[in-house]
């Protein structure tokens, strides 16, 4: 069996778009080798001091609290904590569209087998300089004018590269995930290539 590399993803848990891309590189698990490590990044800190419209300035007003959350829990337990308590908060915020607040915060803190106590980092700022590092390493690469999903990871001959995206719904299954895998390391691992896009037509759509 091939030995497994690490890929590294950034999340925001309110994006629906990462969570997407976060259920997409998990099915890439089964079928390549490759094992994801998350970290934090923050929609919250990247938009800070841009002209927003109010509904937005309002959605990143509240996204302080589960990237918070996350970082307390990541310094409490060890980074590897993220993906089952990234899983239970994606669950609740996305496929189950359940309202965000303390109560769901508590809920997938418990789903995680977390202490639900960590929800008071919420409106905390005891953690925002852990948070605004995490968030500054996964964007170093990509630079700060796209969102997430940001991922890293060995590109051809081992090379690192470091891309946003892809935004993609549904998430691909099976052999179709790991055709997208391989995709995306060859035009991220093309030298001088940046961009590959059109509009978008569909809402997410998680299954």
């Amino acid at each position: 069996m091939a030995e497994r590399t690490t890929v590294d993803m950034w999340f925001d848990p309110i994006c629906p778009w990462a969570w997407l891309t976060s259920r997409w590189l998990l099915e890439v698990e089964r079928v390549r080798p490759v094992e994801v490590a998350f970290h934090v990044m923050s929609l919250s800190v990247l938009n800070e001091g841009r002209d927003l419209s109010e509904d937005y300035r309002k959605l990143m007003d509240t996204g302080w609290a589960p990237v918070r959350i996350c970082v307390a829990a990541e310094q409490r337990y060890g980074p590897r904590v993220l993906r089952d308590l990234y899983t239970a908060l994606g669950t609740r915020i996305h496929p189950a569209g359940e309202e965000r607040g303390t109560a769901l915060y508590a809920a997938a803190l418990a789903d995680a087998g977390l202490d639900p106590d960590l929800v008071k980092a919420a409106v905390s700022t005891e953690y925002d300089d852990a948070l605004r590092a995490s968030h500054n390493a996964g964007m170093k690469p990509v630079g700060t004018d796209v969102g997430t999903p940001v991922i890293h990871a060995p590109g051809p001959a081992g090379k690192p590269v470091a891309f946003f995206g892809p935004v993609v719904t549904p998430a691909p299954r099976g052999a179709e995930a790991g055709r997208l895998w391989d995709g995306v390391l060859m035009v991220s691992g093309t030298p001088g290539f940046f961009e590959l896009k059109r509009s978008r037509d569909l809402e997410p759509t998680f299954d």
